[in-house]
This record gives C-alpha cells, sequence and structure tokens, in this order.
C-alpha cells in the first residue's frame, strides 16, 4: 500500500494539539508577577450601544448612577466589548462593578477572551454574576504550566441578563495584573517565539502529510523545530513509510519499558466499577440489614475510616421516622459488619442524633463526634441547656467514649450546629470545623451559619479563624453554608472546600485555605462552568494524596432549565474526580436515568440516585465505599436506604496500553492483508489480532467482531 494511503487510514501523526498556541504549554517566559496593580485600558470596539449608554460609560465606577452604564442595542449573541490595555500586560484579575441596586440587565452569565490581537483571542474567563449590588472579581487565566500568558486587548461577550429579552449591561470593569516591562517584555517575546515554533510545526504536519519530505527536511532543517518526541517520529517511519509491522510493535515494547507514557495514563479517564458488598453470613443480596448482620436503612448518617486497621465506622442517622445512635464497625479484610454499640449513650457516648459529623485521627486511633440535628417540632420545649453542642471522642482501642467539652461554644467553639463538615489533620493533632446552621433557643438565631473554627487536640483550645461572613485579610470572602464538602489536604497542608448550600442557593464555588498561613484562594467560582459538577448539596468528597486527586459523589443537585430562567432540584448520580495538579475535573460516572422501573432491575448493579448518603476512601486498597441515603422518592418521604456498595475507578496500566497499541498496529496490519489475501487475513485476524483483543471489554470485542 503507498505511503499516502497507509497514512490516511491510519492517522498516527500526532497534530501539534490543535491550533491552540503551543506557548499555553511551554514552560518558556514564566514569570512571577510583582505585587497586582490596577491596568488602564481605553474602549477599542463594540458591538452596539443603546442611547447614552456608551461603552466609555465602564471606565468610571458610578453604582448610584443608574445611566453609567454600558448598554447593548440588541440581546443576541454577537454583542462584546473590546478593551485595550494601554500597554501589554499579565493580567490576572477582571472585577465587574454594579448598580446600587438589583437590575435585570447584569450579566448573568458572560465569557472574557484576552490575547496580543483583536483577532486573536483565547477565553480567559466563564463566569457570571450574581444578580445584587456588591462587586465581584473573578480570577483570569493568566499562567497555564507556569507559563505567564501577555494581554494587550479583552473581549467580554455578555451571554445571558438576569432577565430573558433585556439587552445586557455592564457598570463599571477593573482590570488588576502587572504590565512591568521587566516582567512583561520577556514574557511577549516568548509569546511570539512560541507562536512562530507552533507555526513551523503546523507547516511541518502539512507537508510530511502530504508526503513533500524534501520541504519538510528543509524546513525542519533551517528553523531546528521538533516536530514531536523522536519516538513517535520513529514510530512513523517505521509504520507509515515503511510498513514494517513487527519493527513497530518492537519499538513499542521498548518504550513501554521505559515508563516514558506515565504522565499520558495519569491523564487517561476512569473507568467504574460498581460492587454490591454483600458481607459475610448473609443470605440474599439486600436482606443482611433486615437479619440484624448490618446497619439497617437510615440517611443523615456518618463513616469514616481507620486505614491503618482497615475499618469503617458509622454512627447513628435517620431511618425516617427517629434519630439513630447505634454505633456499627466493618472489618473491610472480614468483609463483615459489627454492631459496637445499639445505643452509644449507653456507654457514656452521643445521644441518637443525625446530620452530625465525624472525623478519625489516625495517629491515635480515635473518632471525633460533633453536632446534631433537631427536628423543628421538638425545639419549641427545649430548655436553654439542650442547645448546647456536645464533642465526644471514641478510642477504637480500648472501645471507650469521652465527653470532651458539653457546651462548646462555651469554650470557644461552634455552637449547636448540623450539616457542617470536619476534618483532621492528625499530624499537628487539629481538627477543622466549618460551616453548618446554628440552632438556638432564640428563633431569631435560627438562621445563623457557622464560620471557621479550628481544634487542638493537644491543648483542648478553639479558635475561630473566619465568621460567618466569611471576610478574611485577603479580601476574598469564605462564605458559610451547610452540605458542603471539605477535605484537608496534608502534602500542602491545605483545606478543600466545595459546594454546599447558603439559605435557597445551591452553590458549586470552591476554596484552598492553607492551614498554616490563613490565606484563602478561589479557586473557582462556578465548578459547572469549567467541567465541573452542576451546584448541589450533600455531595460527598474524599481525597488521595499520592495521586493528587479528590473524588466528589453528588447528591441534590440544582439543573438550570432549557431556557435558564427557572432551575429544578434532582438527585443524580454522577462521581467525579478533581486532579489537583492539572486544575481540571473529569466525570468518571454518570447515569441520569430516573425511571423508579429502571432502577429496580439496578439493584445489583449499580447504586440508585440518592442525597444524605455517605462515603468513604479505602486509600490502601483504593476503594471507595457508599451506605444508605435518601432515594428523594416522592410518593414516600420516609424511604431510606440500606445498601453498601464498593466503587473502584480503573485507569489503563502499562499492560494495558500496551494491549490497545498492539491492537492498533495489527488491526491496521490486517485491513491492509484483506486487499492481498482475504483467507490469510481471517486467519490473521483469529490468532494474531484476536489474542491482543480485551474480551472483557464490550466496545474492543465489539470493534474487534466488525473486523470479519
Amino acid at each position: 500500500m503507498d505511503v499516502e494511503r497507509r497514512k490516511d487510514q491510519m492517522q498516527v501523526d500526532p497534530s501539534p494539539s490543535s491550533l491552540q498556541p503551543s506557548f499555553l504549554t511551554s514552560k518558556a517566559g514564566a514569570a512571577q508577577p510583582p505585587q497586582l496593580q490596577v491596568l488602564k485600558y481605553d474602549i477599542h470596539s463594540w458591538s452596539s450601544y443603546s442611547a447614552a449608554y456608551h461603552p466609555r460609560n465602564i471606565l468610571v465606577d458610578r453604582p448610584d448612577d443608574q445611566s453609567s452604564r454600558w448598554s447593548s442595542a440588541s440581546n443576541n449573541h454577537a454583542q462584546f466589548v473590546m478593551l485595550k490595555l494601554e500597554r501589554p500586560a499579565v493580567i490576572k484579575e477582571i472585577l465587574f462593578g454594579k448598580y446600587a441596586q438589583v437590575h435585570v440587565c447584569n450579566l448573568k452569565e458572560f465569557k472574557v477572551f484576552g490575547g496580543m490581537q483583536p483577532d486573536n483571542l483565547i477565553e480567559l474567563l466563564s463566569g457570571g454574576l450574581k444578580n445584587n449590588n456588591e462587586p465581584e472579581a473573578f480570577r483570569l487565566l493568566c499562567t497555564v504550566r507556569d507559563m505567564a500568558f501577555p494581554c494587550q486587548y479583552i473581549k467580554i461577550v455578555p451571554i445571558q441578563p438576569w432577565r430573558n429579552n433585556f439587552n445586557f449591561s455592564i457598570w463599571y470593569v477593573r482590570l488588576r495584573g502587572t504590565d512591568d516591562r521587566s516582567v512583561v517584555t520577556p514574557v511577549v517575546q516568548a509569546f511570539y517565539e512560541l507562536q512562530e515554533k507552533e507555526a513551523v510545526r503546523i507547516c511541518l504536519k502539512h507537508l510530511r502529510q502530504r508526503n513533500f519530505m524534501d520541504c519538510f527536511e528543509s524546513l525542519q532543517k533551517r528553523t531546528r523545530v521538533d516536530l514531536e518526541s523522536p519516538i513517535v517520529t520513529q514510530l512513523y517511519q517505521l509504520l507509515v513509510v515503511e510498513g514494517s509491522f513487527e519493527a513497530s510493535e518492537a519499538l513499542v515494547r521498548e518504550t513501554m519499558t521505559r515508563s516514558v507514557l506515565q504522565e499520558y495514563i495519569s491523564g487517561q479517564p476512569y473507568t467504574p466499577e460498581w460492587k454490591l458488598v454483600c458481607p459475610t453470613g448473609a443470605t440474599g443480596a439486600l436482606q443482611w440489614a433486615e437479619a440484624g448482620t448490618a446497619p439497617g436503612m437510615r440517611g443523615g448518617h456518618q463513616m469514616c475510616i481507620d486505614n491503618k486497621a482497615g475499618a469503617i465506622y458509622l454512627l447513628g442517622g435517620w431511618d425516617g421516622q427517629r434519630d439513630l445512635g447505634d454505633l456499627w464497625v466493618y472489618r473491610i479484610a472480614e468483609n463483615r459488619w459489627t454492631c459496637l454499640s445499639e445505643n452509644t449513650a449507653e456507654q457514656g457516648g452521643p445521644c441518637a442524633r443525625s446530620c452530625h459529623k465525624i472525623c478519625f485521627d489516625d495517629v491515635n486511633q480515635q473518632m471525633y463526634v460533633l453536632g446534631r440535628y433537631v427536628e423543628q417540632h421538638q425545639r419549641g420545649g427545649m430548655q436553654t441547656e439542650t442547645y448546647q453542642c456536645d464533642f465526644f471522642r471514641y478510642d477504637t482501642l480500648t472501645y471507650t467514649w469521652h465527653c470532651v467539652s458539653s457546651n462548646t461554644e462555651g469554650d470557644g467553639g461552634p455552637g449547636l450546629i448540623y450539616d457542617h463538615q470536619m476534618s483532621v489533620n492528625s499530624k499537628d493533632g487539629v481538627i477543622y470545623v466549618f460551616g453548618g446552621r446554628t440552632l438556638s433557643a432564640d428563633p431569631a438565631e435560627q438562621s445563623i451559619y457557622s464560620g471557621l473554627f479550628s481544634y487542638n487536640i493537644h491543648t483542648g483550645e478553639w479558635t475561630e479563624l473566619r465568621g460567618d461572613d466569611g471576610a478574611g485579610p485577603d479580601g476574598i470572602r469564605l462564605m458559610s453554608r451547610i452540605g458542603h464538602s471539605m477535605l484537608f489536604n496534608k502534602d500542602d497542608r491545605c483545606l478543600y472546600i466545595f459546594a454546599g448550600q447558603r439559605n435557597k442557593e445551591y452553590l458549586a464555588d470552591f476554596y484552598k485555605y492553607c492551614v498554616d498561613t490563613g490565606e484563602l484562594k478561589e479557586v473557582c467560582r462556578d465548578s459547572s462552568r469549567e467541567g465541573g459538577p452542576d451546584p448541589g448539596f450533600t455531595q460527598r468528597a474524599t481525597v488521595d494524596t499520592t495521586l493528587d486527586e479528590f473524588y466528589v459523589l453528588s447528591g441534590l443537585v440544582r439543573e438550570r432549565s432549557v431556557h435558564e430562567d427557572r432551575v429544578s432540584d434532582a438527585v443524580k448520580n454522577s462521581f467525579w474526580v478533581y486532579n489537583i495538579k492539572r486544575d481540571k475535573w473529569s466525570c468518571a460516572y454518570q447515569n441520569d436515568n430516573s425511571d423508579p422501573a429502571y432502577w429496580s432491575t439496578m439493584q445489583t448493579k449499580e447504586p440508585c440516585p440518592r442525597f444524605a448518603h455517605q462515603l468513604v476512601y479505602d486509600s490502601t486498597n483504593k476503594v471507595h465505599y457508599l451506605f444508605g441515603g435518601n432515594p428523594g422518592e416522592q410518593n414516600n418521604r420516609k424511604a431510606r436506604l440500606a445498601d453498601f456498595w464498593s466503587l473502584k475507578l480503573h485507569r489503563p496500566d502499562d499492560a494495558g496500553i500496551l494491549q490497545r497499541c498492539m491492537y492498533s498496529i495489527r488491526k491496521q496490519q490486517f485491513r491492509e492483508q484483506c486487499s492481498k489475501d482475504a483467507l490469510q487475513a481471517l486467519k490473521y485476524l483469529q490468532t494474531e489480532v484476536g489474542s491482543v483483543v480485551d474480551h472483557s471489554n464490550d466496545e474492543n470485542e465489539k470493534d474487534f467482531r466488525l473486523l470479519a
């Protein structure tokens, strides 16, 4: 087969990551900007404006002046405002000022683009403004893989106002970053150099695809630009030019021994494997809870894991009628539940409760319990002292309870709270508590949210790190909430705070709090706009510090309607992975089916959608465990679940990647043989190609059968 036909069929020639400039992935020109400064700009161009609402109005912040804004003459998606900076800069932040009152023309959704030329811009931000009178600042994409990105033009593209059929309005825009020449000049120079290299690579790719090898070699020699890795070039020569399949396979095998694909493998999507855990001694798939050999149905319970001992602890919850006070342990190696107590209060522990929180100190092998929910109808007759928040410690070695405090608020900690989050830094002996709603004897204080606290295990002292308003010296507001996720990463010593609910608003924001410096960083304003989960409540999260990943299992989420003017709550099944180093979300599992009849057939295959469930992570064996929750049945609001699931995430390993490479090479060899000797090709398909097919994978098996 001639080179051109083989090249077209194999498509092994890698393109330079599309037309997006490679300077975005290079470390050349990396620079750390100095202290941020307000950048001067002027209005370069615009799509339209109505009446006296000229784009130049956004240069000045006049929140009390209703006319001090840019207002488009139309509400179609062709509207924009282009800003031109006084000189090139590295822009880190954009702030939108607002009118002193709520306004229907505020931007509910918008995008920001930037670059050095007005006709060659990349997306720096996708976001939306809240419909209030508070200015909002957003981080812009200013570095990618440690390289600073220069801009002289900023284009703001409105997508949707807060009320449909109204025109767009922007009241004020402020840009912050650095235009220091000593910083920006080398960044701009690196930008143009790498842009030129990218153009050369595109030309090289085209020349090789068209088999203009003389021109290809001449250009490569003159520019000294490599199109790709030398290994890929060698594979192209063997496979596409020479058609040497055996040599190609040998090269791939030899390459795999060098472990050069680890970064590629770490970026591959996960494949989920759910398994219904049937404890030892159970007679039926879902009968162990009824037999008393495992915890019964519940939601609002709590779980934590002792990774050293391979033990999962479960405490309390709500079974649809009453709070529970039982304590269970699941031994992973034995696959067996054991009831440690039917009522922990009788052993000096906490009373029956739900919506509390527990965490495990793996240094001292102790579990801590804080908070509880009190039903609305029970609050009226409660004495003032019953609104006090107790704090318990359970020693898993001696099986004993200790009341650390009968009133944490009196000790300088949070009041009686529920639906908060608690994480432990075992190395330093510090527990962090954030959020939750406070219960009080005063009805006027029932809507108060709790702030961020730390508890020193060694000294027994509480410290309030941030109040309910979330105000801090960094100028970033961390609003308290309920039903959120919070994780402690022992490697970077930061708390990761994600999602939750504040009043009636479901959140999808994401923050990183350094416990050493108190610095708060807003990772993103809305994860759903950056490839992550929708805004949600009771989303459960875990972390794996060895893989630099944390995981989120969805709960109750708020979905946008097709027309974006209405939202609805839904219980959805999805599992998300956030890569800390790459700052990137990916969805490992999702099943949007909401048909009860469908889920009745899936009882032993996948967990049905739920919220108020619990999730823990066995970091030793890389397995998640899910128990119980509320299925959200509209016709049975008291329904709760008692199923127990394991989730294993699989990525291709070296052997899997090698198998896929061998299959691709042999599949191409089979296709070429078909045009020469069909009988011999069929024999090759059955023996050589079939031997490298993963027959346990339905997609691979289907693709293999289609070859015949």
